[in-house]
C-alpha cells in the first residue's frame, strides 16, 4: 500500500502526565480527545472513526471511550497495545480503504494512582515468567548483558541514553523527571535489575493522549500545518523464544529493511528520532538495527553525544518514557508532531522536516513510522 503523503496528522492533545487521582482511564482518554479536537479545529461530530488503545489494566477500549465521548462513529476499533505507532498504521489503512475519513486515536491510563503492580505475575506461561522475570526489566537486563558480552558495551556508554534523555526532559515542562542527572550520579545509582539502573527503566504514570488523523485533502482546510505520513512498516517476532537470540530481537532488522525500502529514505534523511523506551535497552537495539550506527556500535555512538542536545541525531527530545512519562509510547508521536510543526519550545530541533518513530511490543512485534512536513517525501 502506497501511503506517502495521503494521510496527515492534524491534531494532538494530552492531559498532564503523572498523577491524576480520581480520574478513570476513560476520562483521561476523553480529556485528551477533547484537547486534540480543539487543536485540530474540529468537533466530535466531525469524526467518523475512533481507535482506542487499552491501558495496562485492560480498560479504555473503544466501546467505553465512545460511550463517554458520546459518539457513534461508523468505524470504531481497539488495540491491546497501540504505542500510537500500531494505532496510526490501523488508522492509515482504514482511511485509505475508505472505512473512515477523520479518525481520533486515543490512550488513557491511571496506573500510577490506581497502583497497578507491574511486578506481579501476569499469568503467562513462558520461560521468563517461570524464571521470575515478570517485569520487562528482567529480560531487558539479560538483553543488555548479552550486548555487553558480544560487543564490549560499558555501563557508562549505555548510561548516556538515560542521562541524555534527562537533559532533553529538563526543557520539557510536561516531563515528570526534570532533575538533572549527571553521569557520575547515574553510575552511583544502585542496580534495579543488573545491569539496569532505575533511570534506565520507565516509571508508571497516569494520563491521556490523543491524535487526530485525516486525509491529506481535508488536512489542507484545517488550521494546523499538516504532518504527513510518509511511510509505515511492521514486523512480528511472535515465535518468541523460538527466535534465535531473541533477547536481542534480531527481527527488528526486518522492520528497518521494510521502512527504508518502502520509502526510499535513509537514516541521513531523519532530522529527529523517537524510540519507544520502556527500558533504555530498546533505544540501544533500535539505533543499531535501524542503521543509525553499526551493529555493536551503539555504545561508542552514544558516548560521542550524537543523541543529546546539540547532537546530530536528536533522540526522544521530550525525555521519552524514561523521563517524561510512561503513556505506552504515545507521547513520542505527540512530540514528533510538535517538532515538525516547530512548536517544541526550547527543545526545538532546527529545521526539523522528517521525524521517525520506532516502537515495539516487548519481544513480540515492532512498528516504524516516518512523518514529514512535505507530502512529496517518499512519494
Amino acid at each position: 500500500m502506497d501511503v506517502a503523503g495521503r494521510v496527515a496528522i492534524v491534531g494532538i492533545g494530552h492531559t498532564v502526565q503523572g498523577e491524576l487521582p480520581g480520574r478513570s482511564v476513560e476520562e483521561n482518554a476523553v480529556d485528551a480527545v477533547t484537547a486534540a479536537l480543539a487543536d485540530a479545529g474540529l468537533e466530535k461530530e466531525d469524526l467518523d472513526g475512533l481507535i482506542a488503545c487499552k491501558s495496562a489494566q485492560g480498560l479504555g477500549n473503544d466501546v467505553a471511550v465512545g460511550e463517554l465521548l458520546g459518539i457513534n462513529p461508523p468505524y470504531a476499533q481497539c488495540l491491546d497495545y497501540g504505542t500510537c505507532n500500531f494505532s496510526l498504521h490501523l488508522a492509515v489503512m482504514a482511511i485509505l480503504s475508505g472505512m473512515a475519513e477523520t479518525i481520533v486515536m486515543c490512550y488513557g491510563a491511571n496506573a500510577r494512582t490506581g497502583k497497578v503492580d507491574f511486578g506481579a505475575p501476569l499469568g503467562r506461561v513462558d520461560l521468563a515468567t517461570a524464571s521470575g522475570l515478570v517485569h520487562i526489566a528482567g529480560p531487558a537486563a539479560l538483553a543488555l548483558q548479552r550486548h555487553k558480552h558480544l560487543y564490549g558495551t560499558t555501563d557508562e556508554q549505555f548510561g548516556w541514553i538515560a542521562v541524555g534523555q534527562r537533559e532533553w526532559a529538563q526543557r520539557n515542562p510536561n516531563a515528570i523527571f526534570r532533575t538533572p542527572l549527571s553521569m557520575p550520579e547515574y553510575l552511583a545509582t544502585p542496580y534495579l535489575v543488573e545491569p539496569l539502573r532505575r533511570p534506565d527503566v520507565t516509571m508508571i504514570s497516569d494520563g491521556g493522549v490523543a491524535v487526530v488523523v485525516t486525509t491529506a485533502e481535508r488536512a489542507r482546510d484545517l488550521p494546523n500545518r499538516p504532518v504527513y505520513v510518509s511511510g509505515i512498516a511492521e514486523q512480528s517476532g511472535v515465535r518468541g523464544a523460538y527466535n534465535p537470540d531473541n533477547l536481542l530481537r534480531p527481527w527488528l532488522r526486518d522492520a528497518a529493511r521494510s521502512i527504508w525500502s518502502r520509502t526510499g529514505l535513509s537514516t541521513s534523511d531523519v532530522d529527529v528520532l523517537f524510540i519507544q523506551d520502556p527500558t533504555a535497552v530498546w533505544s540501544l537495539q533500535m539505533l543499531e538495527y535501524y542503521g543509525f550506527c553499526g551493529l555493536g556500535e551503539a555504545g561508542p555512538f552514544l558516548a560521542e553525544g550524537h543523541t543529546r542536545p546539540g547532537g546530530r541525531l536528536p533522540l526522544n527530545t521530550h525525555g521519552g518514557q524514561l523521563s517524561e512519562s510512561y503513556a505506552w509510547g504515545w507521547m513520542h508521536m505527540v512530540e514528533a508532531v510538535r517538532q515538525l510543526r516547530g512548536e517544541a519550545g526550547e527543545r526545538q530541533v532546527g529545521d526539523a522536516r522528517v521525524a521517525m518513530y520506532c516502537s515495539s511490543q516487548a519481544f513480540s512485534k515492532a512498528a516504524a513510522s516516518i512523518l514529514s512536513t512535505d507530502p512529496a517525501v517518499a512519494a
